[in-house]
């Protein structure tokens, strides 16, 4: 099924369920782990803003799927909206679906209707899905009332944005996978002059990781500015 998807859509290697800071989300980090072993509420809706962890969380429990045996697919509908809707044919067959960026087809007639008909689809056959948005499903600009009764029957969840404490613990997190020391003090730099968004921060210690493995230099507030020429 994933084979014949038009896009090849590709997990991101650093998107795990072990890596994801949680913070005030803990309630949520376990409802997406109990999706990963089927179990638990079988339709989840997550929301939040930009870089909130949404679409990380998403990828994270597909790749938690993967690992324990269990079929499951990641669809970013952001890069597929301008296809046909028929991508979402057949994929009920899988036991565990990840619908990203439900938004990006609001006020498109046929492709809330494949929406529709995929969610009784995937509950008739006893199957779980888990979707994000920018919004919560009241929020959404749907044409079809009908789809947007749909996509509240289960469990929503808002994420939380990170207070500054939690932010530095998240990058610090991350910065242990990728075997960096980061120290408070550079961490505590990179907030104060760099975006307060979680995905561009975490874009930033990817650029760090970088020249520091190509340098073997640590990572220093010097080395740091020089790197990002701040």
């Amino acid at each position: 099924m994933i084979a014949q998807l038009p896009l090849s859509i590709q997990l991101r290697d650093d998107a795990t369920l072990a890596n994801f800071f949680p913070g005030d989300n803990q309630e949520i980090l376990q409802a997406v782990a109990e999706l990963s072993r089927g179990k638990g509420e079988p339709f989840v809706y997550l929301w939040g803003q930009i870089g909130a962890g949404c679409s990380h969380l998403l990828q994270a429990t597909c790749h938690e799927a993967y690992e324990l045996g269990v079929s499951a697919v990641y669809i970013p509908l952001q890069q597929l909206h301008e296809l046909d809707p028929s991508v979402l044919q057949g994929l009920e067959e899988l036991s565990l679906i990840c619908l990203d960026d439900i938004q990006a087809i609001t006020g498109q007639a046929q492709w809330e209707e494949a929406l529709f008909h995929l969610f009784n689809r995937i509950r008739a056959q006893n199957k779980r899905l888990l979707m994000a948005a920018s919004m919560p499903p009241s929020h959404l600009k749907l044409e079809l009332a009908d789809l947007k009764s749909r996509l509240s029957w289960g469990v929503v969840y808002q994420l939380h944005e990170l207070s500054d404490d939690q932010k530095l613990a998240a990058l610090q997190l991350r910065a242990k996978g990728r075997g960096l020391q980061l120290s408070d003090s550079v961490g505590q730099f990179l907030l104060s002059r760099c975006s307060r968004n979680m995905a561009e921060l975490f874009q930033v210690l990817d650029t760090l990781d970088r020249a520091s493995l190509a340098e073997q230099r640590r990572l220093t507030i010097p080395f740091v500015k020089h790197v990002l020429e701040i």
